[in-house]
């Protein structure tokens, strides 16, 4: 008995070895293809138990197949935007071709060599198409975070990656940004104080133009112009200019010896200027109106008096509360006349209040002021008008004022964002686009006495654009780029992760199915928990190592023909015991 044990134990090496030739070949064969994982053979005895324990029978030997799946590859450089490995944990998922409806069997796959096809879908060079999760329309803008897509952990929740449908795109302009230093040295204009603004069209001091676009993909070029004013406030200016603060009001200016005129702002009372002497100048002038503090005792500073760059007396009242008035009325020997100061009463724009606006900014789009009249740093003279002019010049988009500090900074308050924004509404372009919202951010504008200056304009717009590729990042979303230089999310893929990938089924096309033993699909964001993290433009080589490939093989060819060799022998001895007699 013992004899012929040994001759089939034999007969179970050969064909072990057999096997693990088998694996070894299959190995080397694939050297080469990406994302194929190796496979060990182990073998394990096989005992035959006998009951005497003067005799011993032979066993035999079994081999077992061990799948290396969880054994990463090396990462290899590659020059295609939609080739992808993964570092880590976790696998691809993908599906056949012939399986399109939700009924299909889900594969997974570490082979990341992915090209469009003819109907524009990601496959694989195994024939595997590609499968993610669909980003909402809203979170397209790879710059901003993904606040509107879900990315449910569930196998159905998943569609197949069509890039074909992304064949053009424009972005609507919903922000812009302008960066621009207003002259300081601006003489001013007075406003219509029934409107709180100088009429339109009127001549403009600066102006920048910016291209935007509309639902449509159409250019739409909007004109930012600004105006210096005097105002909200109270104001008049002299019509007589070229003056200074030490020119001599008699002799160099030519008013009279003697001349007088009044002042009262609010109904705090009337104070009188003059009479005027041989050395008064027009700093006695300036002096008078910012000294002003009413009859009995009041706080001053209720209004300023300057001289702007044109040599013109300019007064204006501090606040612009309807109250807020003064009066100038000329003296028995007149004085206003002869400097071409208009006489009467100046109020405030109709319509100003005590808020934080002014109401000039009729329809709410500019941002309201941080410092108020009685601030340390409000400026009077900070003001400017501001026409933003779409492609009907006739009438503007939205006109209002806008104030800077007495550093130059702009005096504006920011919005829940940090930024201080003139905010557009239901703009109507003319042409059945939709109504366009723009949020015109500018915080970095600013008023020095320079040349005026555009140190940026921008907006996140653009004309319609083809697509001129894709691409797949680190992250894994799959972007499309276009001709307009923008890039647009579509997709993002899922690492499918298992408890005991070992387990998994081999199925052809370097692809594994789930079983019974490999535990259950987790779908997971990449580089979340144990999630491998995508390494765009690479592929993860075959983890077959071709030197210990070719030890295993030395080896199992000599386990090989040991076994041979017994055979053998035991075919001598049962000979040998055939030729008894």
């Amino acid at each position: 008995m013992s004899l012929f044990g040994s001759l089939y134990t034999s007969v179970s090496g050969l064909n072990a070895q057999s096997q693990a030739t088998a694996i070894i070949s299959n190995n080397i064969a694939n050297v080469n293809t990406v994302g194929f994982k190796r496979s060990d053979a182990t073998f394990a005895a096989l005992v035959t138990t006998e009951s005497a324990a003067a005799k011993y029978s032979p066993g035999a030997v079994k081999m077992n197949r061990l799948q290396r799946i969880d054994e990463q590859g090396q990462i290899s450089q590659s020059s295609s935007t939609t080739d992808i490995a993964l570092s880590g944990d976790g696998f691809f998922v993908v599906r056949d071709e012939n399986e399109t409806s939700q009924d299909g069997q889900f594969l997974y796959t570490r082979n990341g060599q992915f090209f469009e096809d003819q109907d524009g879908k990601l496959i694989n060079s195994a024939g595997k198409y590609l499968y993610g999760w669909p980003v909402s329309p809203l979170d397209a803008d790879p710059t901003q975070p993904i606040r509107n897509t879900v990315f449910n952990p569930d196998l159905s929740a998943l569609t197949t990656i069509d890039v074909g449908l992304a064949t053009g795109q424009s972005q609507v302009t919903t922000e812009a940004q302008l960066g621009i230093n207003l002259n300081a040295d601006q003489i001013d204009r007075e406003i219509n104080q029934a409107t709180g603004l100088v009429d339109y069209p009127s001549t403009i001091d600066f102006s920048r133009t910016l291209r935007t676009y509309d639902s449509l993909g159409s250019a739409q070029d909007v004109t930012f112009e600004f105006i210096k004013v005097y105002g909200p406030q109270a104001a008049t200016v002299s019509g007589s200019d070229g003056l200074g603060p030490t020119d001599l009001l008699v002799s160099e200016v030519g008013l009279p010896l003697g001349g007088t005129f009044d002042f009262d702002f609010g109904g705090n009372g009337t104070e009188t200027f003059g009479p005027i002497t041989a050395t008064s100048t027009i700093n006695d002038i300036l002096e008078f109106i910012n000294n002003y503090d009413g009859v009995g005792g009041g706080t001053g500073g209720f209004a300023t008096a300057t001289l702007n760059t044109d040599g013109e007396i300019a007064i204006t009242g501090i606040d612009f509360q309807a109250t807020d008035t003064f009066t100038l009325t000329d003296g028995g020997t007149p004085i206003l006349a002869g400097l071409g100061i208009a006489t009467g009463v100046f109020s405030p724009a109709a319509g100003f209040g005590a808020g934080t606006s002014p109401a000039a900014n009729f329809d709410g789009t500019f941002p309201d002021l941080v410092n108020v009249p009685g601030s340390a740093q409000f400026n009077p003279g900070g003001w400017w008008q501001m026409n933003i002019v779409g492609p009907n010049p006739a009438i503007p988009i939205t006109q209002g004022l806008i104030n800077f500090n007495s550093d130059g900074s702009l005096n504006a308050q920011v919005d829940a964002d940090g930024k201080r924004d003139i905010e557009l509404t239901g703009v109507n372009w003319g042409n059945f686009s939709d109504l366009q919202n723009i949020e015109i951010d500018i915080t970095a504008f600013s008023q020095f006495a320079d040349f005026y200056n555009v140190a940026f304009a921008s907006q996140n717009g653009s004309e319609l654009g083809l697509k001129s590729s894709v691409e797949i990042d680190s992250d894994g979303y799959v972007n499309a780029r276009f001709s307009n230089g923008k890039l647009a999310r579509l997709y993002k893929l899922p690492i499918a992760t298992f408890s005991s990938p070992p387990n998994l089924q081999e199925i052809s096309g370097t692809a594994y199915a789930e079983s019974a033993d490999s535990g259950t699909v987790l779908l997971q964001e990449a580089g979340v928990s144990n999630a491998g993290n995508v390494v765009a433009s690479t592929l993860e080589l075959s983890n077959v190592d071709l030197a210990e490939e070719f030890s295993k093989l030395i080896v199992t060819q000599r386990a090989y023909s040991a076994n041979t060799r017994v055979i053998t022998t035991v075919d001598q001895m049962t000979e040998d015991l055939l030729r008894l007699r």
